[in-house]
């Protein structure tokens, strides 16, 4: 696990950015990433330079009440970044009327997901979780496998 320390939200974002750089297309399955951290952690923040890092140039936000977000992509094989946050997920079936089985079924998505755990049935083994540590106001400990 490489961990890392952000003493600003510029640097969170280089640290997602950084990261998506490094990314690989797996043969099947889309690439599921989960970010673990608690409210205001920087999981947003993070989504916000890894989606730079695919080309993404819209403003990303946080999709707390649509649940998730869709852009096209075309970076290292990949044709869509899934952007979800389960935060507001009652019961974990409801993903499934979103076509989460499909979704990340296809290897030519990534989907990145905040507040995975409340979905965690449904999640693949093989996710890749990124664990995101509030220290203080500005620092954090981003952990990567």
């Amino acid at each position: 696990m490489n961990s890392q320390i952000s003493y600003s939200p510029n640097q969170t974002q280089k640290i997602g950015k950084s990261f998506a750089l490094d990314i690989k297309r797996k043969k099947s399955g889309a690439l599921v990433i989960v970010l673990d951290g608690d409210l205001g952690a920087g999981k947003t923040t993070f989504t916000q330079g890894f989606a730079k890092a695919l080309g993404i140039k819209k403003r990303v936000v946080s999709p707390t009440f649509v649940l998730m977000k869709q852009f096209k992509i075309n970076q290292k094989g990949f044709e869509m970044f899934y952007h979800l946050d389960c935060y507001r997920i009652a019961k974990p079936k409801e993903i499934l009327a979103l076509g989460f089985k499909e979704i990340i079924s296809d290897s030519k998505n990534i989907v990145l997901i905040e507040w995975a755990q409340n979905i965690k049935r449904y999640l693949p083994k093989d996710k890749v979780v990124i664990k995101l540590d509030f220290v203080d106001e500005k620092t954090r400990i981003i952990s990567i496998p």
